[in-house]
């Protein structure tokens, strides 16, 4: 892995280790307040050779997004794809082949309050770490295998004022609960609805949300959905498809009139929704309302799978200028 740390406003050089035990301070702040943010992008072995990152610039911007949102030191736009290429050159003999054509080189950027203190208050010295690990599909099951998902109507994700749109670890710590009920009951993945009215989609515990249906590519648009790099980029590939791409309110009863609904983010990049179960519970008891949807991925989101991983493999033209490439060919 690759760290540096930001004592008293200024950052050190960079060191790659083999150590992943980082010492810290028992009263670092990130052990009390969960003064962390985090992002994950991947690197691509191309079919020319290549090694590519995907948009690494976009998960820089994001991440100083959720540190200025925490008010704590971050990395530059430079110091933070640096080090990312500089994990993945130091990791080469773990970046899958390009023949492995759902395995890729998963980066973790992570960014914690390290110094001491016990009073409330946003960390002013911090450590950042690139660290790295191969990974095939995100559940280990085969790319685009559909899955079920049940709405939470007891549990949220994020307030309408809160942090949900940045990419912290307490958010993450937030819904663990209510995940963990989900996968207890069976289901695959847990879909959150706005706190204030329970009426609306918010996005999937680990991904956005989106949905086709009549020609349109539609996900929500709510400040306390996390800004999904994968999404921004299948809305592009979506209109270049010619699709109407639509970010807007989404009410529950409206799951009924999509053709195809998924989740998508870094680790998925796609992955199809067979069925949504809404469970009711009134004084008489608890009823379930079924969303159904095909038990294969649909047509439309295929398409735009395809073309995202042909991006991100270097099967098919980049004109959107997304990949930026680690090394030359040999």
């Amino acid at each position: 892995m690759v760290y540096s740390r930001c004592i008293d406003g200024k950052w050190e050089r960079p060191v790659v280790t083999e150590d992943f035990n980082i010492p810290l301070n028992s009263f670092a702040g990130v052990f009390h307040y969960a003064p962390a943010c985090f992002e994950g992008l991947k690197a691509f072995r191309g079919a020319d050779g290549r090694i590519r990152l995907f948009r690494p610039d976009m998960n820089s911007k994001r991440m100083a997004d959720s540190a200025a949102y925490l008010d704590m030191p971050s990395p530059s736009e430079e110091m933070f794809i640096d080090m990312c290429i500089t994990c993945v050159k130091e990791n080469l003999d773990y970046l899958p082949p390009y023949e492995a054509s759902s395995a890729s080189l998963y980066l973790r950027p992570a960014l914690f309050g390290i110094n001491p203190q016990l009073g409330i208050h946003s960390a002013s010295d911090v450590m950042f770490v690139v660290m790295c690990s191969p990974v095939g599909t995100y559940s280990g099951a085969k790319s685009l295998c559909p899955g079920t998902a049940v709405l939470s109507r007891n549990y949220d994700r994020a307030s309408a004022h809160g942090s949900g749109c940045y990419k912290l670890g307490a958010n993450y710590a937030q819904s663990l609960h209510a995940y963990n009920i989900a996968h207890k009951a069976g289901y695959r993945e847990l879909l959150f609805l706005d706190s204030a009215t329970k009426t609306t989609i918010e996005e999937f515990g680990s991904s956005n949300f989106f949905g086709i249906k009549h020609g349109c590519y539609v996900t929500p648009n709510s400040p306390s959905v996390l800004p999904s790099i994968t999404n921004k980029s299948l809305r592009k590939i979506a209109e270049e498809f010619g699709l109407k791409v639509e970010r807007r309110t989404i009410f529950i009863d409206e799951l009924e009139t999509f053709e195809e609904v998924n989740s998508c983010g870094t680790a998925v990049v796609i992955t199809p929704i067979s069925r949504i179960d809404d469970k009711i519970t009134l004084e008489s008891g608890t009823i379930t309302r079924e969303y159904k949807y095909a038990d294969e991925c649909g047509p439309v989101s295929r398409k735009l799978y395809n073309r995202m991983v042909n991006i991100q493999k270097g099967i098919e033209d980049d004109p959107y200028g997304w990949c930026m490439f680690v090394n030359d060919p040999k």
